[in-house]
């Protein structure tokens, strides 16, 4: 990070005015939106400090999600101090250690269990700072998925699309928001995969929840089990499919007359319009954002899409035409040789 950037500057000053002179601050990460995280060391402790321009991502979401978490039992990042003025949080340190690190065949049904476990306190979440969620309504699906016209089709393939293709897509689209309308509603963290839990101290902790919303009741469960990152075996996902539709039931927020196979439907309808989102996001991130390493992660979310609505007859055509049309143009080759360029400007 370089001494003269403003942010880091203005960044330094105010966690010295807060812990003392002595606090020493090292670049992180970013992610995938505008914010930064620094660790500061601090004496014999460490902490947790975010930059968010508050022109772009406002902190306050996140410290109302952080303590409703908390005062709800989950282990999240704590609020040590904030600035909302300049964006800048001091958090609590919860390691660097997330889940997708750690798992593999042998555990990953252990910690997903977990984590959909977790998912039974985060779904009674509906209000922070006594302000309800914002509501996940048909008019903010249609968003999300105008996502992945916008920046994968027409942004990065340049494709121009005739009334035809325009029908096939729009057909997609009212299948997958009416899907997440004939659902019950619950709290629903948004981006609940292995990168945003992380293993601290053997419990899972939550973070990256500040854009939370009333959604789908299994928009979480579809997020974590078919991860954007990372895919595992029907083996695997089928197993903790069923348990959490049996813990859904079980807590009465499923009724009598939703069965397994209308729960299988909704998970998977909801998991294509994630992926689909996801892609557009991917690219959006490349042109806008200059942040080109998601651009890899491309290929398993449109797969997805295609796997699963092949099992479905209505999404028949609009299968066909992203395997004609898409899918081609999103070889790993073609996508490397895009981040390279990308990283060389």
């Amino acid at each position: 990070m370089p001494l003269s950037d403003p942010r880091f500057l203005a960044l330094n000053s105010w966690i010295a005015r807060t812990l003392g002179d002595e606090a020493r601050v090292a670049l992180i990460s970013g992610d995938a939106s505008f914010r930064r995280y620094y660790r500061v060391q601090f004496s014999n402790q460490t902490f947790i400090a975010m930059d968010s321009p508050p022109d772009l991502v406002p902190v306050a979401p996140f410290i109302a999600l952080a303590n409703a978490y908390h005062d709800h039992g989950i282990l999240a990042p704590e609020v040590k101090a904030a600035d909302l003025s300049q964006g800048f949080l001091l958090l609590s340190d919860l390691g660097d250690t997330q889940l997708l690190e750690v798992l593999t065949l042998d555990n990953v049904g252990q910690y997903y269990g977990k984590a959909l476990g977790l998912l039974d306190k985060l779904q009674t979440i509906t209000s922070a700072a006594g302000q309800p969620l914002p509501d996940y309504d048909d008019a903010f699906v249609l968003r999300e998925l105008n996502i992945f016209v916008e920046w994968l089709l027409e942004h990065h393939l340049k494709l121009s699309l005739d009334s035809q293709t325009r029908q096939i897509i729009d057909k997609c689209f009212h299948l997958l928001i009416d899907n997440v309308a004939e659902q019950p509603k619950v709290g629903m963290h948004r981006d609940y995969h292995s990168r945003n839990l992380m293993l601290c101290d053997g419990e899972l902790a939550v973070i990256d929840f500040q854009d939370a919303v009333l959604g789908p009741i299994t928009y979480d469960a579809v997020s974590l089990l078919r991860d954007c990152y990372v895919r595992w075996p029907l083996d695997v996902v089928e197993p903790l499919l069923n348990r959490h539709y049996q813990q859904m039931r079980a807590l009465g927020r499923l009724g009598d007359e939703v069965n397994l196979s209308q729960y299988r439907r909704w998970f998977d309808l909801m998991g294509m319009q994630r992926h689909l989102k996801a892609a557009g996001i991917f690219c959006r991130l490349n042109y806008r954002d200059a942040k080109p390493g998601y651009l890899k992660d491309i290929p398993l979310t449109l797969n997805y899409v295609c796997d699963i609505g092949a099992q479905y007859p209505e999404f028949a055509e609009f299968v066909a035409w992203l395997r004609r049309e898409v899918m081609p143009q999103m070889t790993s080759d073609k996508l490397s040789q895009l981040t390279n360029e990308t990283e060389a400007l």
